[in-house]
């Protein structure tokens, strides 16, 4: 066999062995679940794009990646999870990516910022029937592994942030409570947090049913975990726009509850992504401790 053919081989197989390997790092959780991440392509403003297929989401869904300029050897750095409020790359209500790059968020703050997408409305949460609607075990199985795996990440509980605003600042509060052990930090922007049932905002087709929905209601796991969040700040309500009413009730709750958070009541933005709050938002989950 000419030496540069079996090098070629030798080669190739040394990347099955890599991918497979990486796809056993992704967790115990996909052991009987086939996930395939790409290579990054590189995009504008040094943003890297993987795509993916898994069972968690109906067809491809995207990880963008955005690292600070630089880092110190082996040094390990903070991810902000960017939460989307839509399906796939939907830019209705502004660019995440445009806004992080504006303000050079992940350069001041020294993180690296990764953006997923989902292939339905993100609720950030697992349908009660659909496989193919399974947002949260998606981004707590395959994202944050993926990125952990991948990069140059924190891989514990302070090292992981969210931030979101409308649903998906709704999906930030649910997740880090139904997730503490994951999650230290969490910032919605003008987020429906008080709603009571899946009749509103496309809510129905993602939860699905009341009964799943109480599983991911914020008031009540809020009370319920109300005991893990009085000793340090570890959620933030970051402004508004159109929901202060919802804010300001939740902001009372937590009062009740003795919840240690960061509260700002304004000013009132446009409701978008690239309204402005965002790099508050940000500066204060940075904030000590």
């Amino acid at each position: 066999m000419p030496r540069d053919i079996y090098r070629g081989q030798l080669l190739l197989s040394w990347v099955v062995v890599l991918l497979v390997l990486q796809q056993a790092d992704l967790g115990s959780a996909l052991a009987d679940e086939k996930v395939s991440i790409s290579t990054a392509q590189k995009e504008k403003h040094d943003v890297r794009l993987h795509t993916v297929t898994s069972p968690y989401q109906a067809g491809e869904t995207q990880i963008r990646v955005l690292l600070p300029r630089e880092r110190k050897p082996e040094e390990k750095l903070k991810v902000l999870y960017v939460l989307p409020v839509e399906a796939g790359n939907g830019q209705r209500w502004g660019d995440p990516v445009a806004e992080i790059v504006k303000h050079d968020l992940h350069i001041q703050h020294h993180l690296i910022c990764v953006f997923p997408t989902f292939s339905t409305l993100p609720w950030y949460a697992d349908h009660p029937s659909d496989p193919t609607i399974r947002q949260e075990s998606y981004f707590t199985n395959v994202v944050v592994p993926f990125v952990e795996q991948a990069y140059p990440a924190d891989a514990t509980p302070d090292g992981r942030l969210l931030v979101g605003f409308s649903k998906s600042g709704y999906g930030a509060y649910s997740l880090l409570l139904r997730h503490p052990e994951l999650f230290s930090k969490a910032a919605a922007w003008d987020a429906p947090l008080m709603v009571a049932q899946p009749n509103q905002y496309g809510m129905g087709p993602i939860f699905g049913t009341q009964e799943n929905f109480e599983n991911y209601r914020v008031t009540s796991l809020l009370k319920n975990r109300a005991p893990l969040l009085q000793k340090t700040p570890r959620l933030i309500l970051a402004g508004c726009g159109g929901f202060q009413e919802q804010h300001i009730a939740a902001h009372a709750l937590m009062d009740e509850l003795k919840i240690k958070h960061l509260y700002r009541d304004g000013p009132k933005r446009e409701h978008s992504w690239n309204s402005g709050w965002l790099p508050e938002a940000v500066g204060l989950l940075l904030e000590s401790p």
